[in-house]
């Protein structure tokens, strides 16, 4: 349980606690604390042999869960509490906490790949540019929920410039300026944005999508239409391997998490990573 995402006006630990109190079921509440050590959220893991492990939190949170438990069959559930829970929406799990634990119990383990990126594990999605530079401004300010979010994407939005990236998949090398450059293991934001329409999170691949211009309107077409991008605005590419190299440094997102600023990125796909109950 992340005590620190989304907007605090749930109590998740009562929450939990009175919707257990009637099923038996032996459970335990881990409470992450502020400067999170992984090994010991391993080592609670272990020690606890869980059947399932379920992650109350936003994609940060999933992503972390998921990092202990990659290549292991231990299923994942998730009760959506982050800002935007992009993963949540991608997989049709309730923003309902009670129904989303309901679903804990009865829905079905699905296998998900994930994509390494930088030596980080990605579960959603990771860009450079824009949308990171926003991930930033957001973490900087007290609010939380959507108007926290709009207001960092306004900030960033009038202090906006073009980066010159070379990026090389598979079987293609690109050269282009570009806003953003999203790694896409699923198909949307938290926002419901569809960024990558193409996405599967089951198949080999994972999507990069080159966004050459401030393309608002374009992505906006593919929220409310069946149309395809302008390729002319924004390209996207299947690869199982990526390489992308920036002139300069540029502001670097995963799942939500700002990373700092990087003039290099190298990404690969994980198939058939993790359990996540559906």
């Amino acid at each position: 349980m992340n005590q620190g995402s989304g907007a605090h006006d749930i109590n998740y630990s009562a929450l939990i606690e009175e919707f257990f109190s009637s099923r038996n079921y032996l459970f335990e509440i881990y409470e992450l604390p502020k400067k999170c050590d992984i090994a010991d959220i391993k080592e609670q893991i272990k020690t606890s042999k869980p059947t399932k492990v379920i992650a109350v939190g936003g994609d940060g949170t999933l992503k972390l869960v998921a990092e202990c438990l990659v290549n292991t069959n231990t299923p994942i559930g998730l009760v959506p509490a982050g800002s935007a829970n992009g993963m949540a929406r991608e997989l049709g799990i309730p923003t309902d906490p009670t129904e989303a634990l309901e679903l804990i119990l009865t829905g079905t383990p699905k296998s998900i790949h994930v994509v390494i990126v930088n030596g980080e594990l990605c579960i959603h999605l990771a860009d450079i540019g824009y949308n990171a530079y926003v991930v930033k401004r957001f973490d900087d300010l007290p609010q939380r929920g959507m108007w926290g979010y709009a207001k960092a994407a306004w900030y960033a939005f009038w202090r906006r410039h073009k980066m010159e990236v070379t990026f090389k998949t598979d079987d293609k090398e690109i050269k282009s300026q570009a806003a953003m450059v999203v790694i896409a293991n699923a198909t949307m934001y938290g926002t419901g944005i569809k960024i990558n329409p193409e996405g599967v999170l089951d198949d080999d691949f994972f999507e990069v999508i080159l966004i050459k211009e401030y393309a608002f309107m374009e992505i906006l077409k593919i929220k409310f239409t069946s149309l395809p991008f302008n390729p002319e605005k924004i390209e996207i590419f299947k690869t199982r391997e990526l390489t992308i190299q920036t002139k300069h440094r540029v502001h670097f997102q995963i799942d939500g998490e700002y990373m700092g600023r990087v003039n290099r990125i190298a990404a690969e796909i994980i198939p058939d990573a993790i359990q996540v109950i559906v």
